[in-house]
């Protein structure tokens, strides 16, 4: 059975961070599984109806709970709290992921949506904490296996040994 993967659209190419850049990761892997037609290509912010480009955004919190959880709060740079858009795009990436049959999603990290390995640690001054993303959380829950784009090399490897 051929595995698919939700992929974040920047790391293909597309134009949606929340500055209006892209993550492209291009890789030779990545353009066979795309011909495939194993990835299924999707920005939960977006889905949610977030602009581009739009203020950055991080979870701000005083521990490492469950980043689902109402406690744990979203703002935005600007003081804006958008916690309901980004729990609203976790949820929407889990109904594709789910609705699509994918068993894995590499995802873009360092995002309050998507960082899988770390998340910014809410003060806006770049400190990176170990943490993840609230989309990249809740795929984690409902047994998606999650890859940051640095962890490719773990995704093509899991991929093998779930198809052999």
């Amino acid at each position: 059975m051929m595995n698919k993967i939700l992929v974040s659209a920047c790391l293909m190419g597309f134009k949606v961070r929340y500055d209006g850049s892209e993550k492209a990761q291009m890789t030779e892997q990545l353009q066979r599984w795309h011909q495939e037609q194993r990835l299924v290509i999707h920005c939960p912010e977006l889905a949610a109806g977030l602009p581009t480009p739009r203020p950055p955004a991080e979870i701000v919190s005083t521990d490492d709970q469950d980043v689902m959880q109402t406690q744990i709060r979203i703002h935005e740079i600007t003081g804006q709290d958008v916690t309901e858009h980004y729990q609203l795009a976790a949820w929407l990436a889990l109904r594709t992921a789910q609705e699509s049959g994918c068993t894995a999603a590499l995802l873009t990290d360092g995002s309050p949506t998507c960082g899988s390995q770390f998340i910014y640690d809410g003060s806006f001054s770049g400190k990176r904490k170990s943490g993840m993303g609230v989309a990249a959380s809740l795929l984690t829950e409902h047994g998606i296996a999650v890859f940051s784009e640095k962890r490719l090399a773990d995704l093509i490897a899991w991929i093998d040994e779930k198809e052999r």
